[in-house]
């Protein structure tokens, strides 16, 4: 498990000492294995050759068999996104009465838990109130703050961390040196600041260019896959907003369009890109919030271009181009908004 060093560590702790809750809830962003940590869970303490101390599964006996390979009948997973309704958790309380046919522990992962009826959760919440010994729960969530509290004060609660630039790119490297592909090191970058943050996202779109792509994968490979820019081209562009020349960046943001990239992804480019040099502009102290997204030489050139600038101006251009977002998708003609977001900037 990558960056949930806390969280591991208590469950392991638990696991070790055999001191199991009836009910846990995984909440943090998408993509950071909440869900993959919970099937571990549940392997790890229906584990038939694990010993007295010991936390990790052993992937070999019939118990961890039938969990990797999707027929325990000891642990049900739920998806709460399709199967939201009382009768769905009426069905979990009828089988929450049979003990487990094989394992120590019955094991009910609840996926987007917060996408429960409020019916729903009352019926779940009489099962939590009063759970059989061999009964463990684990919800888990991106949305949290949607949970009833009564619910949430029958839980032990984990918050997981969003992945770290850094993380994924690791990851991905790992990945890429296991299935022998050769990925340029710009190009993983881009994959993971893809990402939002999400392991599942950035691994997914990794595999999609690999099947697409037979060998080396390049940046450009990455750019035309998702539609994004790099940080160079819109370094460019800024660099003609900064010299006011209206011409030149129009005529960059037909090229853009005409090369086949998302004008969407590029838009949200050019804010984030703003965004890091209005924090800059504020004060330097503040760019160590940005060591996670970019390196120390594209932090210098942001240092140099905020230079050139003042707050009011990138204030300015940041409004211009989140209007222009909000209409891109809807505009006739794809460019005009980011046409119009330049000519009204100055």
């Amino acid at each position: 498990m990558i960056n949930q060093k806390i969280t591991v560590q208590i469950l392991t702790n638990a696991i070790s000492k055999n001191q199991i809750a009836h009910a846990y809830l995984f909440a943090g962003p998408r993509g950071t294995c909440k869900t993959t940590l919970a099937r571990i869970f549940a392997k790890a303490i229906n584990c038939e050759k694990r010993k007295e101390g010991e936390f990790e599964p052993c992937n070999k006996c019939s118990s961890c068999s039938d969990i990797n390979e999707s027929r325990a009948l000891d642990l049900i997973e739920i998806d709460a996104a399709s199967n939201r309704g009382i009768d769905e958790i009426r069905e979990l309380r009828e089988g929450i009465r049979f003990s487990p046919v094989r394992s120590k522990y019955k094991v009910f992962i609840i996926d987007e838990a917060h996408q429960l009826t409020k019916e729903a959760f009352n019926a779940l919440l009489k099962t939590l109130e009063e759970p059989p010994a061999y009964a463990v729960f684990i919800l888990v969530t991106a949305e949290p703050e949607k949970m009833p509290a009564t619910i949430l004060s029958r839980v032990q609660r984990y918050d997981f961390k969003r992945l770290s630039l850094n993380d994924i790119i690791k990851r991905l490297e790992y990945i890429s040196k296991k299935e022998d592909l050769k990925v340029h090191d710009e190009a993983l970058r881009l994959i993971a600041l893809s990402s939002g943050g999400g392991l599942r996202d950035a691994e997914s779109l990794l595999g999609q260019i690999s099947i697409i792509k037979d060998g080396k994968i390049s940046l450009e490979d990455v750019e035309l896959l998702i539609g994004s820019v790099n940080f160079a081209k819109i370094k460019d562009f800024i660099d003609l907003m900064v010299k006011k020349d209206k011409s030149g960046a129009i005529k960059f943001i037909n090229e853009i369009h005409e090369n086949g990239y998302d004008l969407s992804e590029f838009n949200k480019g050019i804010i984030g890109y703003l965004r890091r040099l209005l924090i800059i502009k504020i004060s330097n102290d503040l760019a160590d919030l940005l060591k996670e997204e970019i390196t120390d030489d594209e932090l210098n050139i942001l240092v140099k271009q905020a230079e050139k600038l003042e707050v009011e101006h990138i204030k300015k251009w940041i409004d211009q181009f989140l209007s222009s977002q909000n209409t891109i998708k809807r505009s006739p003609i794809p460019t005009l908004p980011l046409e119009l977001a330049v000519i009204e900037s100055f």
